[in-house]
């Protein structure tokens, strides 16, 4: 285990590099400029700007900036030029973490609960119900429904029930985790269903029931455990596109987080804001995949993470 995890921490150098590069280079190849924007400035003006934030050159700044991130500093922002790229993330990340992750839990909980009951009753109402549910999640885009949640919630019945574009209570953040969660739901109680029916197939079930275990005990603490599997897998990816998900739902709600940041820098060719927040949340991406590698082998130890056995 201690051999994978560092084998795996050793390749987060080089995935991080090849992710700068990329991001780098669609950041600089795409027509625009953040020095010259709807003004034209003097070109004095322009180069001693161009020497401050190091973008003399495209190539400068590809070399310059990365040793700067290792210092945990992602230098100035080129558009909020009265805060630095990391005092943007310090102060917007947590709240785009807080929703994302809130977003997850709901997903995740109602999804497991759902796909369950819809493997246990199968071909029953509710069987059915998960079908639907899972067709709507994976069609309709989050931003989407969260448009459809934000104007349902200004109808005159639910006035003063949620409230829009603040972060300060955990109630503020209903409407846009519930937009955000719905796509990860529909995909973990399909997983969960497809994979249930499969362990509810097996021999130990047959086996319990022989010995008189409860049917709630066999489906919740039995098959349900080897029935997670599929959905841990599903629970890496899905942490990191709930959080980024969060963005244009931030922008929909109007929640301070750093979705907003993220699309003006986009907008404004802000090169600096774009590596900062793309660096992060690849950090965070290649984090949750280890942490769901991780815990495969403690839900069920006969998986063997370093394969050796098959060797």
């Amino acid at each position: 285990m201690g051999k994978v995890i560092a084998y795996r921490l050793l390749q987060f150098p080089l995935i991080l590099a090849i992710i700068y590069v990329i991001t780098f280079l669609l950041a600089w190849v795409a027509p625009g400029d953040p020095f010259s924007g709807d003004r034209k400035l003097d070109p004095i003006v322009e180069q001693t700007l161009r020497e401050k934030y190091h973008a003399a050159s495209a190539w400068q700044f590809l070399a310059y900036y990365p040793f700067r991130m290792l210092q945990g500093d992602f230098g100035p922002s080129l558009i909020y030029k009265e805060w630095g790229v990391h005092e943007i993330i310090l102060t917007s990340l947590p709240i785009s973490v807080a929703l994302g992750t809130f977003a997850l839990v709901i997903g995740v909980i109602s999804g497991v609960c759902i796909g369950t009951l819809a493997a246990v009753k199968r071909g029953g109402l509710l069987d059915w119900l998960s079908l639907t549910i899972a067709l709507i999640g994976i069609s309709i885009p989050s931003f989407v429904v969260a448009a459809l949640m934000l104007i349902t919630s200004s109808a005159p019945a639910f006035q003063g029930w949620f409230a829009i574009g603040r972060f300060s209570r955990p109630s503020d953040a209903i409407l846009p985790a519930l937009a955000l969660a719905l796509a990860p739901m529909a995909v973990v109680a399909r997983l969960t269903r497809v994979s249930m029916l499969d362990v509810l197939g097996s021999d130990f079930v047959r086996t319990a029931k022989a010995k008189g275990v409860s049917t709630n005990m066999i489906i919740w603490k039995h098959c349900l455990k080897n029935a997670f599997l599929p959905v841990l897998s599903y629970l890496g990816p899905a942490a990191a596109t709930t959080l980024t998900g969060s963005f244009v739902v931030e922008i929909v709600f109007n929640i301070p987080g750093l979705g907003q940041h993220f699309v003006n820098s986009v907008l404004n060719r802000d090169q600096t804001l774009i590596l900062g927040v793309v660096m992060v949340y690849s950090v965070f991406l290649l984090s949750f995949n280890l942490i769901v590698d991780i815990a495969y082998s403690f839900i069920d130890p006969r998986i063997d993470l370093s394969a050796k056995a098959a060797a």
